[in-house]
């Protein structure tokens, strides 16, 4: 069985995720999680999100990832405790002293190990498996060939998990000291501030205050920012490899990422499912994360070792998010504004429906009080819109950029 694996910094992308065919999500609370400038979620919200996904078949992964300290160990105890009488599917560990503690004190606990923690060869995989852990995800610098044999070093129980689309980070799995460094703000405490994504220059020791710009040409390069991996095309290969959850990078993205990457993924996963022997991702999948923010694309370190050096750390993308639908009965659906557009423009559809791709041009729209609206640029404006195909509460607009 191949899951589905989607990021929830919040709740309104935890919906989304789930609405546009995520098997699973993962998720922090309000600590002890990598993304810790992402809303996350509180104790009660914990609660209602675990809900949320079981009461669809879904599940509930929360970071538990940090590298801890000593005087972290009590809070930590209290806090999976709570996890598990909620009942989160599992939590995601990358310290040993948290694995160890876990084990002791909350045995009932599912535990999955981070790829901070560097698993990268079959008997590292077969060392984490003795602890308990059900599930390695993999570091990201593994190669398919690596991945097929810690697969063969390992029990058919425990599961492997694999990045497959979203930000790469410089650093060796993520284990950077950068942001510290420069912002005292560890990034290994969730509290990253990107500082590789900074343009840089040098200055001669003697030359004070004149600054060259590192670079390759004429325009630079900015040598600590990473390409964003994409290994939409390459399902299968994960699959035979022994990948079983498939992970979308991204608590830190905008709800319309989510939407564009899950859906894409969800279904290249399920033609997959179909037909594995003619198994072929079509061009309009293919196109798909392109239409949201991203860097250039990469299949990071599955094929060999990575052309990771990106010469820009501006995200581009070729739609925008106009709309989001509420609800929706016959030929028109009330949506809200996220972006301007206007009356005689294309928007595309992005749902999880068959009304996925369609296109059509906005004839009319009116506000709620019925009057006649034919440039919508009053941000989060509910709108009344006429559409010629099914639309359905989740649903995006979106026009060419």
């Amino acid at each position: 069985m191949i899951e589905l694996l989607a990021p929830a910094g919040n709740r309104e992308k935890l919906e989304t995720a789930i609405n546009f065919g995520a098997d699973a999500v993962y998720l922090a609370g309000k600590a002890f999680g990598l993304r810790a400038f992402c809303d996350n979620f509180t104790d009660s919200e914990l609660v209602d999100a675990v809900k949320f996904c079981h009461a669809r078949g879904k599940k509930a992964y929360v970071t538990l990832n940090i590298y801890a300290y000593d005087d972290d160990f009590p809070a930590i105890t209290e806090y999976a405790r709570f996890l598990n009488e909620i009942g989160v599917d599992a939590v995601i560990v990358s310290d040993a002293g948290i694995i160890a503690c876990l084990r002791e004190k909350v045995p009932d606990l599912a535990i999955h190990l981070s790829t901070q923690a560097n698993a990268t060869n079959g008997e590292a995989a077969k060392f984490w498996a003795k602890q308990g852990v059900e599930r390695i995800v993999l570091a990201r610098e593994v190669s398919l060939n690596n991945i097929k044999r810690i697969r063969n070093a390992l029990p058919p129980n425990v599961e492997l998990e694999a990045f497959v689309h979203g930000a790469m980070c410089v650093a060796y799995s993520g284990r950077c000291l950068l942001s510290g460094v420069t912002t005292g703000r560890s990034g290994n405490r969730g509290e990253c501030a990107q500082s590789c994504r900074w343009e840089y220059a040098i200055m001669e020791k003697t030359r004070e205050g004149e600054y060259f710009p590192v670079s390759e040409d004429g325009r630079g390069t900015y040598i600590l920012n990473s390409k964003d991996l994409n290994m939409l095309a390459h399902i299968k290969e994960l699959v035979e490899a022994g990948v079983t959850s498939f992970k979308i990078e991204g608590r830190a993205k905008t709800a319309y990422y989510l939407a564009t990457v899950t859906n894409a993924y969800r279904r290249a996963i399920d033609l997959y499912l179909k037909s594995p022997e003619n198994f072929a991702v079509p061009e309009s999948l293919l196109c798909e994360p392109y239409k949201t923010s991203h860097r250039k694309f990469n299949t990071g370190f599955y094929f060999g070792a990575a052309e990771q050096y990106c010469e820009s750390a501006k995200p581009t993308q070729t739609y925008e998010m106009c709309a989001l639908v509420k609800s929706s009965g016959g030929a028109e659906a009330v949506i809200e504004q996220r972006n301007r557009f206007k009356e005689g423009d294309e928007l595309e559809i992005l749902s999880p429906s068959a009304s996925f791709g369609k296109v059509f041009r906005v004839s009319e729209m009116f506000s709620e009080s019925g009057e006649r609206v034919s440039d919508a640029k009053l941000v989060q404006q509910s709108l009344v819109i006429k559409t010629p195909f099914p639309l359905f509460a989740g649903d995006i607009l979106r026009k060419k950029s």
